[in-house]
C-alpha cells in the first residue's frame, strides 16, 4: 500500500485553488493509466499503417486530445472526467470559434460518442479527417 503521509490539516492555496479544489476535480491516477493505454492501444490497432496518431494532455480536470497528422499537430476534443458516472464528456474542438465547446453536439462523427475514449477518438477521426 502506498504511504501517502498524514492528513492535511490546513488547506494552501495553489494557482488560484486549493488541495480541496484541485482534488475534487482532478483526474484519479487510475483514470489517467487507463486513459494512457486505451489511447496508445488505439494508435497501435487502429491508426497503424497511418502517420496519424493521438497525442494525450492532462490538465486539471481534462484529458486534452490532439492529433498528429503527417507532423502536424491540432486539436481535437477535450474530455472531462465524471468520476461518479466513470464516463467522459467531450467537447469537440471548434475551429471557427478556436475554442472546445461542450455544447456542440452536432458534427461529423458525434454518433459515435459513448463516454469512451475510444468512442471519442472515433467521433474525432470523422469530425476532422
Amino acid at each position: 500500500m502506498l504511504d501517502i503521509g498524514p492528513p492535511v490539516t490546513k488547506l494552501l492555496p495553489v494557482n488560484g485553488q486549493s488541495d480541496y479544489e484541485m482534488s475534487a476535480t482532478a483526474i484519479p491516477v487510475e483514470a489517467k493509466e487507463e486513459a494512457l493505454r486505451d489511447i496508445a492501444r488505439f494508435n497501435q490497432e487502429v491508426l497503424a499503417g497511418t502517420e496519424c496518431r493521438y497525442m494525450p494532455r492532462f490538465k486539471g480536470k481534462y484529458l486534452y486530445l490532439d492529433r498528429e497528422d503527417s507532423g502536424s499537430v491540432e486539436p481535437i476534443c477535450r474530455l472531462e472526467y465524471k468520476r461518479r458516472k466513470r464516463l467522459w464528456e467531450i467537447a469537440i474542438y471548434k475551429y471557427s470559434a478556436d475554442r472546445y465547446d461542450p455544447e456542440e453536439c452536432f458534427f461529423p462523427g458525434s454518433d459515435l460518442v459513448d463516454g469512451t475514449i475510444e468512442g471519442a477518438m472515433k467521433a474525432g477521426m470523422e469530425a476532422y479527417q
